[in-house]
């Protein structure tokens, strides 16, 4: 990203770039930077866009070899083509002998790393993945915008606020609107604020199911996943996730015996600290052959249910049963 960054501001472009990745809002800024750097305003006839699967190699190549026209560079921006998972015979070829004048940029949801597509960018130009930011950074860019509005937060509400809204920046930046348009002419956010405005993500009924279950809070943990099947979501999905919960949980416990502090925990897992935090604080409530039983009993509940010896539904709700009696 900073080398992408570099290329923008000294206008020294690659003649190929690949952009991918899980976070989407970065992806989308920087393409849109990207493009703006690269195509003069109103020039629309040294500028073409491809996008989906749709996309003909052969017609790719025939446009990138047809010269600008009163301008010095010719942009094809790509977008989703498939190129990067699928087999694309022709374009892995033509990387190498791009012509001075073209500048070859491609936009992809999924990417194989062993294509050819992919190690031809990776020589030929610059790759640049977008992936999901920690949260120092995250707390960062936030701060920032709240500084520029007049804003201030204390650390254990902004902390807040990510569990919230997840790490995903474009919902970030959606709550936080929302949030700003809230608290209009007050200077300090509370934590009142932010749960009367703040819509809770999915992982979030999760995560508040988990602390139920640890608490034995066997109510509490029945009534959130009611509401999770109130809102459509697949049981089969929510032991997933709890399985996966808890056996972070498990590996965070680990981790802790091997004599790891939790920002090295955080590092390794690619967890937020808080977290982190959060997990280390069950971990203390179960022993680690405890933890291991539970993720295996998540394991062989899945099986039962796609062997048929029990219905989704049920499978979930004695499992919880079990887990917080």
């Amino acid at each position: 990203m900073k080398n992408l960054q570099e290329d923008i501001q000294n206008q020294d472009f690659k003649k190929v770039y690949l952009l991918y990745g899980e976070e989407k809002y970065l992806l989308q800024q920087y393409k849109s930077r990207l493009e703006k750097a690269l195509v003069p305003e109103g020039d629309t006839m040294n500028f073409s866009a491809f996008q989906g699967k749709k996309t003909e190699p052969r017609e790719v190549i025939d446009l990138a070899e047809t010269m600008p026209f009163f301008a010095d560079r010719r942009v094809i921006f790509l977008e989703d083509t498939g190129f990067f998972k699928n087999q694309c015979q022709e374009l892995p070829e033509y990387l190498a002998q791009l012509p001075e004048y073209l500048c070859m940029v491609f936009v992809e949801d999924q990417v194989d790393k062993r294509s050819r597509m992919y190690k031809a960018v990776k020589k030929y130009g610059r790759i640049v993945e977008f992936g999901q930011q920690d949260s120092g950074t995250l707390i960062k860019w936030i701060l920032g915008i709240l500084k520029r509005e007049g804003k201030k937060i204390t650390q254990r509400d902004m902390e807040l606020f990510l569990q919230m809204t997840g790490t995903d920046m474009g919902n970030i930046e959606n709550e936080l609107e929302k949030l700003l348009s809230y608290t209009m002419g007050k200077e300090v956010i509370s934590r009142e604020d932010i749960l009367a405005v703040c819509s809770s993500q999915i992982s979030n009924h999760i995560f508040d199911m988990l602390r139920a279950v640890t608490e034995k809070r066997q109510k509490s943990a029945l009534d959130l996943y009611y509401d999770l099947l109130a809102l459509k979501e697949p049981p089969m999905r929510i032991l997933f996730l709890l399985a996966r919960q808890f056996n972070m949980i498990w590996q965070v416990k680990e981790l802790e015996k091997e004599g790891y502090d939790q920002a090295r925990i955080a590092k390794r897992t690619g967890l937020q600290p808080f977290v982190v935090r959060n997990y280390s604080a069950y971990g203390r409530k179960y022993r680690a052959e405890e933890l291991e039983a539970i993720v295996q009993e998540c394991v062989d509940t899945e099986e039962k249910v796609k062997t048929g010896r029990i219905t989704d539904i049920l499978s979930v709700e004695l499992l919880l049963i079990k887990f917080s009696s």
